[in-house]
């Protein structure tokens, strides 16, 4: 089960860095396919909005890198899942408040990671 906890926490982060690559580096280009309600004209003026939000994505997506870095079982649990707890407070928001999808994409994988390290 260790093993299927550390690939969701991987690929969590690599959903997060994802997040960071196009809000930092490709909001005009890629935010327009990704978020597709946002009116058009937006993105040029929100440009350095979407970068900071980029960056926390980073961090983030980091937080969760760490955790897989640690070797102290009980501690790395401890990063996870708070970083995890993190990610599925930000995606309930960004659900409420900016997409719907956002819940399956970021909420909902990490709820899952949260509930299988608390159970094994």
């Amino acid at each position: 089960m260790q093993i299927l906890i550390t690939i969701l926490i991987g690929f969590i982060a690599l959903i997060h860095v994802y997040i960071l690559w196009f809000e930092m580096f490709a909001w005009e280009t890629k935010g327009r396919k990704i978020f597709k309600k946002f009116p058009k004209e937006l993105f040029a003026p929100t440009k350095s909005m979407a970068a900071n939000q980029g960056l926390y994505n980073g961090f983030l997506a980091a937080g969760l890198i760490w955790s897989l870095l640690i070797t102290n079982e009980i501690w790395q649990s401890y990063v996870a899942l708070f970083f995890l707890t993190c990610v599925a407070i930000a995606g309930i928001y960004g659900a409420l408040t900016v997409e719907r999808k956002i819940l399956f994409v970021q909420t909902i994988p990490a709820t899952i990671t949260i509930l299988l390290i608390l159970v094994f």
